[in-house]
């Protein structure tokens, strides 16, 4: 037993505290645009509902309430054009994070398996991996493979650089995995923030040809509802592996809890406050943007998510430090992979005073 340690690697964000003294020392003080965090206040439609069932005292149930299911299930219909999926298959969690985490060891990955992740990934879905003493293989297109993994992460929008697959390259993998039994889990957390490109789901019958089995969707509020605090996100998909998910998590007392519940309800019905926070990260996406590309950098792929994808062609960490002397902390590519060494992650998430600030500094 390994007692002392976790076995797992150092978390990425520990490595930035000298780049952040250094940007927090700027006589304008920091822009943090490292981490994508909200900053814009939650809907007070989403506030009302939160307080609404703060009376009640019993226990919240794990698979939700029926008006969340049935609210998810018209939100993805609505918002995104995913038809088919049964109120039953929607499983609230406590946020997006312990799921990914979590999920390859609560659906059965073990020593031995391998669990694909994109090359360049979000560093949880390599954790979770780990949590279940899996392998992990990074490769954007799994079809080449000898031999079939467990498990296959995809994520379009992508965290950190914004790529989309197109409807025709989730099809494709879609039916490759089907033919060798292979899971398919899609992180859609950023699905509703396409900006260049409209972004699709894993559960569109464009891709799953109306069949949800072997595939999982995993989505989150965090970003499009400002519910960092309140964790609150849900995964859907194919009927059977939800039911051993759920079958799992009451045992372990994985459960949201009921006022964020409600909250969850009315910020998935709120398609108005979806638009407002749209058009604020659409206004921080074109200044940054501007400021970046005229002052030397590129951005490649971002045509969606919250974060801009950018590089000066020289090593990630002297950006992060020549942006930190001027104020501005920014993410390493190299937390999402080898492939990001070039580039750093520049996050929408600050406020319109702290961005108008890094695009004055940009130019200095």
């Amino acid at each position: 037993m390994n007692r002392g340690g976790t076995g797992l690697p150092d978390f990425p964000w520990d490595s930035l505290a000298e780049p952040t003294a250094r940007a927090k020392s700027h006589p304008g003080g920091l822009v943090d645009l490292s981490v994508g965090t909200p900053v814009d206040p939650v809907p007070e439609s989403i506030r009302a509902a939160l307080a609404s069932v703060s009376e009640i005292p019993g226990y919240p149930t794990t698979h939700g309430t029926p008006e969340l299911r049935a609210a998810a299930v018209e939100a993805l219909s609505r918002r995104h054009g995913v038809t088919g999926v049964d109120p039953a298959t929607v499983l609230p969690t406590i946020g997006s994070k312990e799921l990914v985490a979590w999920l390859p060891r609560l659906l059965g990955a073990e020593p031995g398996d391998t669990v694909v992740i994109p090359e360049l990934a979000y560093p949880t879905y390599e954790v979770g991996a780990l949590l279940a003493g899996a392998g992990i293989l990074r490769t954007d297109d799994p079809r080449g493979l000898a031999e079939p993994p467990a498990i296959v992460w995809l994520n379009s929008p992508s965290n950190p650089t914004g790529r989309v697959l197109g409807a025709d390259a989730l099809r494709g993998i879609v039916e490759w995995a089907r033919e060798r039994d292979v899971i398919v889990v899609s992180d859609e957390c950023y699905l509703a923030l396409g900006w260049d490109a409209d972004p699709v789901s894993i559960l569109h019958p464009s891709v799953c040809g109306g069949r949800h089995d072997n595939l999982l969707a995993v989505h989150s509020l965090s970003k499009s509802a400002n519910l960092a605090s309140y964790r609150a996100g849900f995964v859907t998909g194919d009927p059977e592996l939800v039911a051993g998910l759920l079958a799992v998590r009451k045992h372990a007392g994985m459960i949201v809890p009921r006022p964020v519940q409600e909250a969850m309800t009315a910020a998935l019905a709120d398609d108005g406050a979806l638009a407002l926070q749209r058009d604020r990260y659409a206004r921080r996406r074109l200044v940054l943007q501007k400021a970046l590309q005229d002052n030397g950098f590129r951005i490649d792929h971002s045509e969606a998510g919250l974060y801009l994808w950018a590089t000066r062609g020289e090593d990630s960490w002297q950006t992060v430090q020549w942006l930190s002397e001027r104020g501005i902390l920014v993410a390493p590519g190299t937390f999402y992979g080898p492939a990001g060494g070039e580039h750093v992650r520049v996050a929408l998430t600050a406020t319109d005073e702290r961005v108008e600030a890094a695009a004055e500094r940009l130019g200095q």
